[in-house]
């Protein structure tokens, strides 16, 4: 029981002069030792300087490591269930678009870019909310020591509202790799097209992406410039293969032939893995100049298209010539006309 209880009548004075000495919300330690020093405002203020402040401004630091702690872990937990795609959801997905085998794309072990991507987006989430506690720790540390915090906070908006006029590409790029993340629009390793650069996925920050092209060029695109992106090699991609044959050749037998040669290839042993499903012959595609374009589309693993884009080609390619099939080349007729009057002379000449 404190001295106010025991002595009421001093209770008006005694409490402002701890007021005075302690401020209008006393800290326990300040008033302890008020108390204990009989009222003594030189030793109250000198232990509540070297006692009472540290001891709150080290229990400010303390909860504001904690917290950033405890979030940091929640929110990489948070990320990585929110990013890890429900496996069976994919699988059927993939199944509604033809994939014969769609869970032969999903695999049992976590998908490196899909870590990676997880890792990018708990990463900033994490370090906004670390900042976030830690200013608002450093503001309550600064009226700890009495600073008067309006003119702080203040100058601070201003500062921000200075910085974000001044750094207006930097935050549209920041914001537009955080949309992109979260979207998942692509990842190190996939293929893209960027517009001006396409190539492949080597890093992904939260302000630029970089690119290597098929000449190993090197491109650095800052992601607030990516007005649409053209993802190659997402999930499934697909071989397409075009070959013309000549205008007098047999349409029917040349698509049968097509597809023969494609399933022939498809099935091998060495394309087997990256082909997800039966060659498909579309048909005539176009009436061109010189022949007529039969298309084909084979469903194949991501990346791998162009393989087997190039082999298609070039099985076919010794097919049609074993069947006898034209693939057509372009030909033109070239007219010599002499400039000589003399009726003997030979007439224009066709090539």
């Amino acid at each position: 029981m404190t001295h106010l209880a025991l002595f009421p009548e001093l209770a008006d004075d005694s409490a402002s002069t701890l007021t005075g000495t302690c401020g209008s919300e006393p800290k326990f330690v300040c008033e302890q030792v008020f108390e204990a020093t009989g009222g003594n405002e030189a030793l109250t203020q000198i232990a509540d300087w070297l006692i009472g402040r540290p001891l709150s401004v080290l229990a400010t630091v303390v909860v504001a490591w904690i917290a950033t702690r405890i979030a940091q872990r929640y929110v990489r937990r948070l990320v990585k269930r929110i990013v890890a795609p429900d496996r069976d959801a994919t699988v059927r997905r993939l199944a509604k678009i033809g994939i014969d085998n769609p869970a032969s794309l999903i695999g049992t072990e976590p998908v490196p870019r899909r870590d990676a991507r997880a890792t990018s987006i708990s990463d900033v989430v994490g370090s906004t909310i670390t900042a976030v506690i830690w200013v608002v720790a450093f503001i309550l540390v600064l009226g700890e020591f009495g600073f008067d915090l309006g003119p702080f906070i203040a100058g601070a908006g201003i500062a921000g509202v200075a910085l974000g006029f001044g750094a207006q590409s930097l935050v549209k790029d920041c914001i537009a790799g955080l949309f992109m993340l979260v979207e998942d629009q692509y990842g190190i390793g996939d293929i893209v097209d960027l517009g001006e650069a396409i190539g492949e996925v080597e890093q992904v920050t939260l302000r630029t992406t970089v690119l290597r092209s098929l000449d190993g060029t090197v491109w650095h695109v800052p992601n607030g410039e990516v007005q649409r992106v053209g993802n190659k090699s997402q999930l499934w991609s697909i071989a397409l293969v075009d070959i013309d044959v000549a205008y007098d050749s047999d349409i029917a037998a040349a698509k049968n032939l097509m597809l023969s040669t494609a399933t022939e290839v498809c099935t091998s042993k060495q394309w087997s893995p990256d082909v997800l499903g039966e060659p498909i012959v579309l048909g005539v595609e176009s009436l061109g100049a010189d022949g007529i374009t039969l298309r084909m589309i084979v469903k194949t693993s991501p990346g791998s298209q162009w393989a087997i884009q190039r082999e298609l080609r070039e099985a076919l390619k010794a097919s049609y010539d074993n069947a006898g099939i034209e693939i057509p080349f372009p030909q033109r007729t070239v007219w010599v006309r002499s400039n000589a009057t003399d009726p003997g002379q030979p007439a224009p000449t066709m090539l």
